[in-house]
């Protein structure tokens, strides 16, 4: 029994130094299939950003993707190791929209997501911060609805309906409704918050 224990112990330390000369530095991001992996073994941190203009309306982005299908959602973004929330916003606003962003450094609400069903990507910490616009997104991304690209962006009036499950817990957020302004922390699970 002994030797079986070394032999595995020693087996999981060789399959760790393949993924880690493999994966290089995490900070940088990870490979799709090691991300999956680590996902399939503790939770997620991500910041999802609320970017409202003057208006009242809410900027989205189009997604349509094997884990979400076609629908709009906040952007956002998993945090890297050792990357500060601050930093991630940054990079989430200049990938997924072409902008810069301010915001608020506290966010507005968290909530955890567990998606009972699955287990890869199945268990999300989600930072809601409040965010404006400090440049114009990239007008090559704006969304068309006669050819829509994942990715693109469009402002929104009133939440949409087709908003990806997971994001739902946002819904009266994008809408506006006072009411859910500094709301509470939030634990969702179940088997409908990404698709199948």
């Amino acid at each position: 029994m002994l030797n079986e224990e070394a032999s595995d112990g020693e087996a999981i330390r060789q399959a760790i130094a393949t993924l880690s000369e493999a994966v290089g530095s995490a900070r940088q991001g990870l490979p799709e299939e090691v991300f999956l992996f680590v996902s399939s073994l503790t939770p997620m941190v991500n910041v999802d950003l609320l970017i409202r203009d003057d208006e009242g309306r809410t900027l989205l982005t189009w997604r349509h993707d094997r884990f979400y299908g076609p629908g709009w959602h906040v952007p956002g973004g998993i945090l890297r190791f050792k990357e500060s929330s601050a930093a991630r916003i940054a990079a989430v606003a200049a990938h997924e929209l072409g902008a810069e962003v301010d915001f608020a450094p506290h966010p507005l609400c968290r909530h955890e997501l567990v998606n009972t069903s699955r287990d890869v990507r199945g268990h999300f910490i989600s930072l809601l911060h409040a965010c404006r616009l400090k440049s114009t997104p990239d007008p090559a991304r704006r969304f068309d609805p006669a050819s829509p690209r994942h990715g693109d962006w469009a402002w929104h009036a009133r939440c949409p309906d087709l908003l990806i499950p997971v994001h739902e817990v946002y819904r009266a957020l994008i809408n506006g409704d006072p009411v859910a302004e500094g709301c509470s922390p939030a634990q969702v699970s179940g088997k409908n918050t990404e698709k199948p």
